[in-house]
């Protein structure tokens, strides 16, 4: 396969979402097949597409990837955002696990029971503040440098203003006691491939709604 990558996922951010970001900040055009039923899905399977089973699918250099993390680093990797040596991408590898660990939180919300929501956000908003903001909110104060690692963009920056953005939408006012965390978003948001991801139009996806979360029920849950 040649040309430009092409994802397989649901309309929706999901697991496929990061992949989204970490290609656009890289400035790579992709093309995208939404899945809307189950038929699709299963067909997949049954061509022996996905190897274990489960999207996101990306086709990418000739290959059919699976696996989110997989695809994340090979991106990184290709696109020169994962650092200069070892000791730099275990950095990002650890930055990059803290934050989809906070994000996995952000993922799974849309599916909790409405009695359950408030307390979601509220878990939310505690191990933002508490645990992972904190975390970066010190790295950057310390080294004073606009990026998380080696003072380069890398997928780290990526990873954590995705983060930010998106418990923003649940808790507007979580960045009130960061600085440091301020500042870094006003940088990423005007960075020019990242400024362009963020307008109207393009391929990032809106917050998860009732639709969203019914399409996924249909075309994963048996």
């Amino acid at each position: 396969m040649s040309g430009k990558p092409r994802l397989t996922y649901l309309n929706g951010r999901g697991r496929m979402e990061p992949v989204r970001w970490l290609l656009a900040a890289a400035g790579v055009e992709f093309e995208e097949i939404f899945l809307e039923t189950r038929e699709q899905y299963e067909k997949l399977i049954k061509d022996g597409v996905l190897m274990f089973q489960q999207v996101p699918l990306v086709e990418i250099d000739g290959m059919k990837m699976v696996q989110t993390r997989a695809i994340l680093s090979y991106i990184a990797g290709k696109y020169n955002l994962y650092g200069k040596d070892l000791k730099e991408r275990a950095l990002i590898d650890m930055y990059v696990e803290g934050i989809t660990d906070l994000m996995q939180m952000i993922l799974v919300f849309p599916f909790s029971p409405p009695e359950a929501k408030e307390k979601n956000i509220d878990s939310i908003k505690e191990r933002a503040t508490n645990r992972y903001f904190p975390v970066f909110e010190k790295v950057l104060k310390q080294h004073g440098q606009d990026f998380l690692v080696g003072n380069k963009f890398s997928w780290a920056d990526v990873q954590l203003i995705e983060a930010i953005l998106a418990v923003e939408e649940k808790i507007p006012a979580v960045l009130s006691g960061f600085p440091q965390l301020q500042a870094f978003k006003k940088r990423m948001s005007n960075m020019p491939t990242i400024k362009k991801f963020l307008q109207p139009g393009s391929p990032r996806k809106p917050p998860p709604d009732e639709c969203y979360v019914e399409t996924v029920l249909k075309v994963f849950k048996k």
